[in-house]
C-alpha cells in the first residue's frame, strides 16, 4: 500500500504517445489499441487518467510531432502534465496533480520502455506511489544499433524486473490490460 497519507485512489498515467516518439516505436498500433482500451476501461470505472506529454528540442510544443497519437483523444476534464525529463515527477506539477485527486497508485502505460517508462516508476516509488507497470501498454524504438538489446527484450526485461521490484509498504508489479479491474483495484 501506498505511504502516502489520504491517498487511496488508483489513476492510469499515459506517458509520452506522442507522434514523435511513437514513429519509430516497436508494436506501435497494437500498443496504441492497449493504451486506447485502458483508457476506457478507467473511463468507465471513473478512474482518473492523467497524460504526460515530453517537450524538447525534438518534440516541440504544438508540433505534430509533440501532438498524442490521433488514436489517443484526452477529455479537456483529464489532467494533462507537460514534462521535459524522464522521470514525470521531475519538475512536473505531476505531483501536485495527484495529491489533489488522493491518487497514491498509479498505473503506468505509453514511451519509451526504456527511459520515461522506467524513470517514471521508479520516481513514483521513490516518492511513496504504489506503481503498476502495464506490461503489454508500453513501447520504445530500435536503439541496438548503439549496442541496446532489439525492443522486445528492452520491453520484456522491463515487465520481469517490475514484476519482481519491491518496496518497502509498497505495491509494485506488472499486469497486462486484459487482467486489469480499476473497479476492483480502487481503495476510495
Amino acid at each position: 500500500m501506498t505511504t502516502l497519507v489520504g491517498r487511496p485512489s488508483v489513476a492510469l498515467l499515459v506517458v509520452d504517445m506522442q507522434n514523435g516518439v511513437l514513429a519509430a516505436a516497436y508494436d506501435r498500433d497494437r500498443v496504441v489499441t492497449a493504451v486506447a482500451t485502458l483508457v476506457d476501461k478507467a473511463r468507465d470505472a471513473g478512474v482518473e487518467v492523467v497524460w504526460v506529454q515530453h517537450n524538447d528540442e525534438e518534440l516541440v510544443s504544438g508540433t505534430e510531432s509533440w501532438q498524442y497519437v490521433p488514436e489517443l483523444v484526452r477529455r479537456d476534464s483529464e489532467p494533462l502534465v507537460q514534462k521535459a525529463y524522464g522521470d514525470s515527477f521531475e519538475d512536473t506539477e505531476l505531483e501536485a496533480v495527484l495529491a489533489a485527486r488522493g491518487i497514491g497508485w498509479l498505473f503506468v502505460a505509453g514511451a519509451q520502455t526504456d527511459v520515461c517508462i522506467r524513470s517514471t516508476l521508479h520516481g513514483a516509488i521513490a516518492r511513496g506511489y504504489d506503481a503498476t507497470l502495464v506490461g503489454d501498454a508500453h513501447t520504445t524504438e530500435d536503439l541496438s544499433r548503439f549496442g541496446a538489446p532489439s525492443p522486445d527484450k528492452v520491453i520484456a526485461h522491463t515487465n520481469l524486473y517490475w514484476r519482481h521490484h519491491t518496496a518497502p509498504g509498497r505495491t509494485a508489479g506488472t499486469v497486462d490490460t486484459a487482467d486489469i479491474d480499476f473497479a476492483a483495484n480502487s481503495r476510495a
